[in-house]
């Protein structure tokens, strides 16, 4: 697994993530359609945030299972938690990761819509 970063628009929200990124995902929900991440899920430990705590808000709806993160200078949605199995996960925006070619990635799509 390889670390890397990312950041949102303005920099105020940076981040490392450890991950062996091969694939990205879709969503097909209300929130997901609209804003277009694509995006990897990794377990809490493979992720740091390294600033930008204080420069974040949570959007929460529907069942308000998932925090929907973005930078209040912004906008931009760099991260999101959950929790799955019992266990947080991270849902990284590869958009905002430094160095990945996401028009080369293979997508996998979720149906979010129907939960």
């Amino acid at each position: 697994m390889k670390k890397h970063t990312g950041s949102c628009h303005c920099g105020k929200v940076r981040f490392e993530v450890t991950a062996e990124i091969a694939r990205a995902g879709v969503c097909n929900c209300s929130i997901c359609s609209r804003v277009g991440g694509l995006m990897l899920s990794v377990p809490e430990d493979q992720f740091v945030l390294l600033a930008g705590a204080e420069a974040q808000t949570d959007y929460r709806f529907g069942r308000e299972t998932m925090h929907h993160l973005f930078c209040t200078t912004c906008g931009v949605r760099t991260f999101g938690r959950y929790v799955a199995d019992g266990a947080t996960k991270v849902i990284v925006n590869l958009r905002c990761v430094e160095g990945i070619e996401v028009d080369q990635l293979p997508i996998d799509k979720y149906d979010g819509k129907s939960y």
